[in-house]
């Protein structure tokens, strides 16, 4: 770790090196690109895309004529290692991703990372996001929220990870594909209850759509409804009343509650095909180490 604190002053005249200017492009509606958006890209030496076939539309609609050059997943090593060179010369870069704000979800974050670390200026444009997009208008809680990126593919890692968010206080943000979403829903319903959630696709395009209600009502609504576009999920934290779940007094009845403790392992063997991870998950929910778990089960099993 350095042991000086860097100081960027992002404007100043006197700085040797180039900028790196952040630059959110829209999410749908082109009419959410910003004047700044427009005058930073037009005035760089050179723009970096995650696609620059989808960004050279933007730049023809926009009549932006910047050189632009590619910087995705698959490149971002050597493409990167060029960038920074460019950057410490001098040169003004804008990165732009697909859609969006860069380096969210995103190869971008690597080069910011490295650029900080090089003493380069790092300097937002802000714009268009679909995470907080969805937020603002889902009915739920705004005070406190994580964005938590694109669930995992496989049921395994998909039951842990859903199984360690659990008990996140504060709304959950996060991004799926119309392929998974019925699958991760369904995860979800499983492993957390029927909660608060709102179901947000096509932001800001045409066919913007917006389902507001539980888990449970979203995965029927899918069934008459086959999905189409990306979707931003938003789910109520742990801290909300969950839909549907009994109350005492002001405390909510545990899911798990009306089960022993080798049912509780076996529903999550069920998720994630991992009994260590299981019997690890119930010591979370019951407050026991996984040892106490594993000794319980066993003395059961004998």
């Amino acid at each position: 770790m350095s042991k000086v604190i860097h100081i960027q002053k992002s404007f100043s005249v006197s700085r040797k090196t180039g900028t790196l200017y952040l630059v959110a492009t829209p999410i749908g509606n082109l009419e959410d690109m910003t004047f700044r958006a427009i005058r930073t890209l037009r005035e760089v030496d050179l723009i970096a895309a995650e696609d620059t076939r989808q960004t050279r539309k933007l730049l023809t609609h926009f009549e932006i004529s910047t050189r632009l050059v590619s910087y995705h997943e698959h490149n971002k090593q050597a493409s990167g290692h060029e960038l920074l060179r460019l950057l410490k010369e001098g040169q003004q870069i804008a990165l732009v991703s697909d859609a969006g704000l860069p380096a969210i979800s995103d190869p971008g974050a690597d080069i910011v990372r490295d650029a900080v670390e090089a003493g380069i200026a790092v300097v937002p444009i802000p714009g268009a996001n679909a995470a907080l997009s969805g937020l603002i208008v889902s009915g739920l809680k705004t005070e406190r929220f994580s964005f938590v990126g694109f669930p995992p593919r496989d049921k395994k890692p998909l039951g842990s990870w859903l199984a360690d968010l659990k008990t996140q206080e504060g709304t959950l943000l996060m991004y799926e594909s119309p392929h998974r979403i019925k699958k991760t829903l369904q995860a979800m319903f499983e492993v957390w209850g029927d909660r608060k959630m709102a179901m947000a696709r096509e932001l800001t395009k045409k066919h913007e759509e917006i389902a507001h209600g539980t888990i449970g009502q979203c995965l029927e609504w899918l069934e008459s409804n086959p999905p189409l576009g990306e979707y931003c999920l938003i789910v109520a934290g742990s801290e909300e009343n969950i839909a549907g779940m009994p109350m005492e007094g002001d405390k909510e009845v545990r899911w798990w509650s009306g089960m022993t403790i080798e049912e509780h392992v076996e529903h999550y063997i069920a998720l994630t095909s991992d009994r260590k991870e299981a019997m690890k998950q119930v010591g979370k929910d019951r407050g026991m180490s996984k040892r106490d778990v594993y000794n319980q089960v066993m003395i059961k099993e004998i």
